[in-house]
């Protein structure tokens, strides 16, 4: 059977490492290409190298500099309380075209900004601001193009595979496991789509509902507190889980320190963390990933801004059938640990996900 890694457009040829090392704020131009003479400021509520979300979407604005555009990063850092700021001190600048942020933490944000600066375009992904006008947005957010994923229909997926696997009981050091958890960074809607659809393929597989475990770390660093990671996950570990999901940046690192340390099992998001990984003891230990293709969806846009045919004033929302999540089979442990029953199995419903045969529950 061929395996599959999707991505938004099989035409896009997307970067598989993550950018690192950055300053608060750079700049960087393509020498090889002819500028577009557009210049797209990055704003990160978070800062580069969490080898999931974040890296994502700059591994597209790295391939867009490949189109001509200027790209310059501004990292907000964790501080929740100077993210809106920083945003509008970002967005006040005279050094852009297009400004691009993302996560469910910077819609609104976006929302209330983007009306001050009608001759500037926005880009937000994983979550749109009010349309509606009903919170910001107050010209319609008629310059504000918005990106979202369809996270159950992956996250379906990566339970409907937990479920074979344990129920195979072919995964080392897992043989009559059946339980799984799932380390969330907020109790918000875009994770709890992650962990509805994660349960409805598990159940749908076989397994049992209450056989996973959630939990969520909370508190002012969500999405960046290994530490916390680590000791929800070597909970669910020690109460029987056999693998362990962090849908919570780069929280998850944790996750995966904590199934190193068991000899047990994690599961990536948003990258193919397998490949992102660097530390062997912890690529070791994923399973697979549920990969949002962020890094495609904005290479996408910036395609069709040169082309002038990105629209504004509305949201996409993209799935299996458009390529916009995936579950990541292009990797030596999908292949060393997945039979190949188990992997066709999945692939058989990847398809009829993809064909619109499958009705997934959902956050939203």
């Amino acid at each position: 059977m061929k395996r599959r890694f999707l991505v938004l457009s099989a035409a896009l040829a997307i970067a598989a490492t993550a950018l690192t090392g950055c300053s608060a704020e750079s700049a960087s131009d393509s020498e090889s290409t002819e500028s577009t003479g557009l210049t797209i400021k990055y704003v990160i509520n978070g800062t580069l190298g969490d080898k999931s979300f974040i890296d994502s979407a700059a591994r597209g604005l790295a391939e867009a500099e490949e189109l001509g555009y200027t790209v310059k990063t501004v990292e907000l850092g964790y501080d929740e309380s100077t993210w809106e700021s920083g945003l509008a001190d970002a967005a006040a600048g005279e050094d852009y075209d297009i400004l691009v942020a993302g996560s469910y933490s910077m819609s609104d944000y976006v929302g209330r900004v983007a009306p001050q600066y009608p001759d500037k375009k926005f880009w937000v992904y994983d979550a749109p601001p009010d349309y509606t006008g009903a919170v910001g947005c107050d010209n319609l957010c008629e310059n504000v193009y918005s990106v979202t994923f369809k996270q159950n229909e992956g996250s379906y997926l990566v339970g409907f595979l937990v479920a074979t696997l344990l129920a195979d009981g072919s995964l080392p050091n897992a043989e009559g496991l059946t339980k799984a958890g799932i380390v969330g960074g907020q109790d918000i809607p875009v994770i709890n789509d992650f962990i509805v659809g994660f349960t409805n393929g598990f159940v749908d597989a076989g397994g049992s509902e209450s056989d996973v475990i959630v939990q969520y770390v909370g508190g002012d660093k969500a999405f960046n507190d290994p530490a916390r990671g680590k000791e929800i996950a070597s909970s669910m570990f020690d109460a029987g889980a056999a693998v362990v999901w962090g849908v919570a940046g780069g929280s998850g690192a944790g996750v995966m320190e904590s199934a190193a340390d068991h000899g047990l099992y994690s599961i990536g998001v948003d990258s193919d963390q397998y490949l992102t990984e660097t530390d062997e003891a912890l690529k070791a230990t994923i399973l697979t990933s549920m990969v949002k293709g962020v890094d495609a969806a904005l290479l996408r846009a910036a395609n069709l801004e040169l082309e002038g045919a990105l629209v504004y004033g509305a949201a996409e929302n993209v799935g299996i059938a458009e390529g916009g999540v995936s579950l990541a089979t292009e990797n030596d442990n999908y292949a060393t640990l997945v039979p190949a029953s188990v992997a066709e199995l999945v692939n058989e419903v990847y398809e009829a996900i993809k064909a619109g045969n499958v009705s997934i529950a959902t956050a939203f």
